[in-house]
């Protein structure tokens, strides 16, 4: 499950960014991730609450911004949502495309006190 290496990456960033800014703990964290990302959320946030104990982010109030892929048809240049990065255009069939969205892994935001 790479859902836990995930959160201590997340983890090690808070801590750098609450160092930083001097402060002690993390009050809310956002996280970006597209569904291209190849992260699954279930997990992620079933590993959560045991990667965060005695952290920065132990008290911290998790919110996830759930971006669905979405590309731009080369061919045709529609733009359309994408479940899978194989995905055909959802008019012309066509394969070639520029993804516009879905790979996002990101810390968003950080409030920290």
């Amino acid at each position: 499950m790479h859902e836990l290496s995930i959160a201590m990456g997340i983890i090690n960033i808070a801590e750098k960014e609450t160092k930083k800014a001097n402060k002690k703990c993390v009050e809310l964290i956002e996280l970006e991730i597209g569904s291209l990302a190849g992260v699954e959320l279930d997990s992620l946030e079933y590993v959560w609450s045991t990667a965060v104990k005695d952290t920065v982010l132990e008290h911290a109030k998790l919110k996830i911004d759930f971006k669905q892929a979405k590309a731009k048809c080369l061919e045709c240049e529609t733009i359309f949502e994408m479940e899978k990065i194989f995905d055909s255009c959802s008019k012309c069939n066509s394969h070639f495309k520029d993804i516009l969205q879905g790979k996002e892994l990101r810390v968003k935001l950080l409030e920290v006190v």
